[in-house]
């Protein structure tokens, strides 16, 4: 077995998407491990920024905080997230989040599928 299928790091530049709000970093997926069944990656919103209006039409999505804080948009409903609070975003369902903090947001995104796709209603920048 190659290292490469079955170890990544975030430090792996290849696999980091910079947006205006912060990056992506994909450790896990369909794209880094060709045999993976779900998707992994490290995302970073930077303060007063957040991401594009956006769901996952065949996948749900499990966010993890890290470190800062957000308001977690999550259909009609908005949810304050701090160090150590996880959400589920069901599958297909509308959500974003902002930094709330003085730091980034720092979080790591699970999704169920290792092709997980991304329905954007506010523009492009989300990868």
């Amino acid at each position: 077995m190659n290292k490469h299928d079955v170890i990544r790091s975030v430090a792996e530049q290849e696999n980091v998407n910079q947006m205006s709000w912060g990056h992506l970093a994909w450790l896990v997926g369909a794209a880094q491990m060709p045999e993976a069944e779900q998707t992994l990656g490290v995302v970073t919103i930077q303060p007063g920024k957040r991401n594009p209006l956006h769901s996952h039409p065949n996948c749900e999505e499990l966010l993890y905080v890290v470190s800062g804080e957000c308001d977690h948009k999550l259909g009609d409903e908005f949810f304050h997230l701090a160090s150590g609070m996880v959400i589920r975003i069901p599958r297909g369902v509308k959500h974003w989040a902002k930094c709330t903090s003085a730091e980034p947001l720092v979080a790591v995104v699970s999704f169920s599928a290792p092709d997980r796709r991304t329905d954007n209603f506010e523009g492009d920048e989300i990868a």
